[in-house]
C-alpha cells in the first residue's frame, strides 16, 4: 500500500496548497491512502465542515484533528456524522466524535487510522499509550488481517513521548507519525520491527513565520509577555510536508519511508515515484 501523510495544515496558504497539490499527489505516487491532519486549517484554529469537505474532495482519504479540534463549533455535528474525520482517541469518554477510522482503499483492502494527543505539556488526557494499544490488538495486520495497513497520528508537543509511541508499536503499526510542532524533523526511517516512523511530519503552511503564525505578532508574545495583536496565519507560499511510506501487504509493515516537502521555502524532497 502507498500511503502519504500530510502534517499540519496552517490557514489559508497550507490549505489551498494542499488542495492544488493532492491530486498530481495521488495520481504520480499512485497514493491508495492520504491521510491528512487539518486541525488548523480555519484561519490557524481548528476545521470548518466546508474547508473539511474540499480536503476530501481534492483527495484525502481522513482528516485527523488534534488540541484544536473544537475552535470551530460548527465542526461538532459534522464530526458526528463524518467517519473519516477523527480526533484524538484519548479524549473522555463522552466527547464528540471517534479517534479511529477504518477506510477501503484500491483492491479491497482496508487501512485503520487511529490519532492519540500525547500528554507531556499538553492537555491532561487519557493515556494516549494504552488507547492506542486498545484499538491495534483490535485490529490484525496484514494479509487475511482485518486491515492491511494501521497508521497511528501521535499528536505532541514532546518529541520524547512521540518516539516512545513509535517504538511502543513497533512491528504493530505501519506508521507511527508525529504532529502539533509544525516543523519536519530528519529522523523519518523504518524502526527495527518494521513500522515506519518520523518525529513530526512538519506542517502544511508558510515558514517565513512562527510555526505558520504572522512572524510579528508571534515573536511580541515572547518579548513581552503580555497579550499582543491575536494570532493570524503567515499567508506566504505554503510548503507542503509529509512522509510517503510504501508497505508489504503480506505483512502491512513499511519497507520505505520517504519525506516529502514541496513548494515554499524548505529544501524539496519528493519521493521517487
Amino acid at each position: 500500500m502507498r500511503i502519504l501523510f500530510l502534517g499540519d495544515i496552517v490557514g489559508r496558504s497550507g490549505r489551498d496548497a494542499v488542495v492544488a497539490a493532492l491530486p498530481a499527489l495521488r495520481r504520480d505516487l499512485a497514493l491508495d491512502l492520504v491521510v491528512v491532519n487539518a486541525e488548523n486549517a480555519s484561519h490557524g484554529f481548528g476545521l470548518s465542515p466546508e474547508m473539511a469537505r474540499a480536503l476530501f474532495a481534492a483527495g484525502a482519504d481522513v482528516l485527523t484533528l488534534g488540541n484544536h479540534a473544537w475552535d470551530r463549533k460548527e465542526i461538532i455535528p459534522y464530526i458526528e456524522e463524518e467517519p473519516r474525520l477523527i480526533r484524538p482517541l484519548n479524549y473522555p469518554p463522552g466527547t464528540p466524535g471517534r479517534g479511529v477510522a477504518v477506510v477501503e482503499v484500491p483492491g479491497g483492502r482496508h487501512a485503520l487510522v487511529v490519532q492519540a494527543m500525547g500528554r507531556l505539556f499538553m492537555e491532561p488526557l487519557d493515556d494516549p499509550f494504552r488507547a492506542v494499544q486498545a484499538v491495534l490488538a483490535q485490529h490484525s495486520l496484514g494479509t487475511g488481517g482485518s486491515v492491511q495497513a494501521a497508521v497511528v497520528d501521535i499528536h505532541a508537543e514532546a518529541t520524547s513521548e512521540k518516539q516512545a509511541m513509535g517504538h511502543s508499536f513497533d512491528g504493530r503499526a505501519s506508521l507511527v507519525i508525529g504532529t502539533h510542532t509544525h516543523v519536519p524533523t530528519a529522523d523519518a526511517r523504518i524502526l527495527p520491527g518494521g513500522t515506519a516512523f518520523q518525529s513530526d511530519a512538519g506542517m502544511c503552511g508558510d515558514y517565513d513565520s512562527v510555526i505558520g503564525m504572522g512572524k510579528g505578532g508571534a515573536s511580541i508574545r515572547f518579548w513581552r509577555k503580555v497579550p499582543a495583536e491575536r494570532l493570524a496565519p503567515a499567508e506566504g507560499e505554503a510548503t507542503v510536508c509529509g512522509l510517503f511510506v510504501e508497505t508489504d501487504d503480506a505483512t502491512g509493515l513499511a519497507r520505505r519511508a520517504e519525506p516529502l516537502r514541496m513548494g515554499g521555502g524548505l529544501s524539496p524532497a519528493m519521493p521517487l515515484p
